[in-house]
């Protein structure tokens, strides 16, 4: 701020307690303060992926911490996703309601009813309180199944040991 152009001493007087008070507080934020702080280009803070579980060893209890943060982290996401698209379709039906167009609703429903599927996929059935390594061997469990009877949904393989009957 620039010292005002008025000489009288009672102008002089208040513009030296207003230079002992701000400079100081204006320097440490100026030269240590902003310097330091750390600037996002989101609202959020960006975290690093860390290693999957199934790169941790078995003794090391930091690395299985980090995995579990990082998957819950990623159910949330998921999960905030598949809200997202649940509002769409809502605001989409909602929108026309009064005019009956359920082909316009279709797109955003089939899109919504495939990542609900995904979601379920990876994270349901896993309880209230879920955690990597229970997904983990869900995720096992899955493609064991689908290796001996074929993708889920689309019916089970014939038993090739099973004795076809003639009616």
């Amino acid at each position: 701020m620039e010292e005002p152009q008025a000489r009288n001493p009672i102008n002089r007087l208040m513009w030296k307690i207003y230079n002992v008070l701000d400079v100081p507080v204006t320097f440490f934020r100026e030269k240590i303060v902003e310097p330091n702080q750390k600037s996002y280009p989101y609202y959020h803070q960006k975290y690093r992926r860390v290693p999957t579980i199934d790169t941790c060893y078995t003794d090391d209890y930091v690395c299985r911490y980090e995995a579990n943060q990082q998957f819950l982290r990623d159910r949330q996401v998921d999960s905030q996703i598949l809200s997202i698209l649940r509002d769409r379709h809502d605001h989409c039906v909602h929108e026309d309601y009064n005019q009956r167009e359920e082909a316009k609703c279709k797109d955003i429903y089939e899109v919504y009813e495939e990542n609900a599927a995904n979601w379920f996929c990876k994270y349901g059935d896993l309880g209230p309180m879920p955690d990597v390594v229970h997904a983990f061997m869900k995720q096992k469990h899955r493609m064991i199944w689908e290796r001996r009877h074929g993708p889920i949904g689309s019916g089970m393989k014939e038993d090739p040991y099973k004795i076809k009957e003639d009616d």
